[in-house]
């Protein structure tokens, strides 16, 4: 029976293992990646990857990374490729073709094909001196000295091997575009990362719920602007322009300090120079300031104009956190 510690002592192993593996491929890189990389940025068509078994696998991954970084990708399955998805190939496309070996069938028999074609091959593989290695126009070298199964056979270190090679690919490849979070942005607009890169304080602004009091206010009406419009504060707003902010915090500290509230006003215990945004700020930015500052609201203004308040509620509602 295997204890916990082995198992523990296993992973730890794979582990290393592999990030050994990796540390090896710097070793590897030369002319023929800065090449590679060239021929992929200056493609005017799109990146086809192909591979089979877990190689087609990888290749799949690194399609998904280039698509999302602005390199227009497809992925062919080698095996399908010989059987009529060479169609999908056009003049101007560039090829990336990931073998572990540079030797399976498949590829002996795809590679001739592709060449016949005309267009750039670029090989992913483990061992350059294989077929796909000498044919390719240019080989980045993915060798390996083992693998982390303990039979070594099963795919492990040579499929991450790949797929590093992959992202180094796509981030050189991002680098030499200047690709910045607005590009990013254009192909994630799902999800929380697409909120965090999009979503605008407007959308989730309630303009309709605004607190507000005037600066001559008692004490008394901020309570019940406070609490009825449940934000936790109000702002103090003079011609539409906000003067200030009270906040629940600023009302408990006030009770501290006096014994009656009689004769207070909305002026003698708010806060001048509050934290604001604009609307057309990303919500990102508002969440980055409420954390530098370590407040909850934050007081919405455009041009001067009182809009509303912005509470972090609102921000964990949209699942950007």
């Amino acid at each position: 029976m295997i204890t916990d510690d082995k198992t523990i002592e296993s992973a730890k192993k794979t582990i290393l293992s592999q990030s050994n593996s990796i540390s090896k491929l710097i070793d590897l890189i030369d002319v023929n990646f800065s090449e590679a990389v060239k021929v992929i940025y200056n493609c005017k068509g799109r990146i086809i990857i192909t591979g089979i078994g877990k190689s087609a696998i990888i290749a799949q991954k690194i399609v998904a990374t280039l698509n999302s970084t602005g390199t227009p990708s497809f992925f062919l399955h080698a095996a399908e490729a010989i059987h009529g998805d060479l169609g999908m190939l056009q003049p101007d496309d560039a090829v990336i073709c990931i073998s572990k070996s540079g030797n399976s069938p498949e590829i002996k028999i795809l590679v001739p094909l592709l060449k016949r074609f005309g267009n750039k091959l670029i090989s992913i593989t483990g061992n350059i001196n294989s077929f796909l290695g000498k044919e390719a126009d240019f080989t980045l070298n993915t060798f390996v000295e083992s693998e982390s199964c303990p039979n070594n056979l099963a795919p492990t270190n040579s499929t991450t091997a790949q797929l590093v090679m992959g992202d180094a690919i796509a981030v050189c490849l991002m680098e030499m575009r200047d690709f910045t979070n607005t590009d990013f942005a254009k192909f994630h607009p799902g999800g929380a990362l697409g909120k965090k890169l999009l979503l605008r304080v407007s959308s989730i602004l309630d303009e309709t719920h605004k607190p507000q009091v005037t600066s001559e206010s008692s004490v008394k009406n901020v309570i019940i602007e406070i609490s009825e419009k449940r934000l936790g504060v109000t702002a103090v707003v003079e011609n539409q322009k906000v003067v200030g902010v009270i906040t629940d915090g600023d009302i408990r500290r006030m009770l501290n300090k006096t014994e009656t509230i009689a004769g207070l006003k909305a002026k003698d215990i708010m806060t001048q120079n509050a934290k604001s945004i604009k609307s057309s700020d990303l919500v990102s930015d508002a969440m980055d300031i409420m954390e530098n500052f370590s407040i909850t609201q934050l007081v919405v203004v455009d041009d001067n104009e009182y809009k509303g308040i912005i509470h972090l509620h609102d921000i964990l509602k949209e699942g950007i956190l």
